[in-house]
């Protein structure tokens, strides 16, 4: 009877030393898994913020393009512009300058 009692304590300790294991190796696949999903939202930032890079660097150079082109028909027209953007600024305290807007 002691050795049929002895069997059984042995096999719950068995039983309880593999659910404690299992329940380890669950909590490890979780926080793995919750890496991967962080370092793949990392990923999905920086590219983006790539992206974003790539779409101001392509305005700059739309801007360049566009007062390239009106600088060869109308020079003025780019300088008065300029000029508009140093008032908005506050170029000067109680200065205001009276400078044409283009419209078409």
């Amino acid at each position: 009877m002691q050795a049929v009692k002895e069997k059984l304590q042995s096999m719950n300790a068995t039983r309880k030393a593999k659910q404690e294991a299992k329940a380890e190796e669950k909590a490890e696949k979780e926080i793995a898994k919750a890496r991967m999903d962080v370092a793949r939202e990392i990923r999905l930032a920086k590219q983006a913020e790539a992206e974003m890079d790539l779409h101001v660097a392509n305005a700059g150079k739309r801007v360049d393009q566009e007062i390239s082109k009106h600088t060869a028909n109308n020079p003025h027209l780019v300088e008065e512009a300029n000029l508009m953007e140093v008032s908005a600024k506050g170029g000067g305290e109680g200065e205001t300058t009276n400078v044409p807007t283009y419209r078409n």
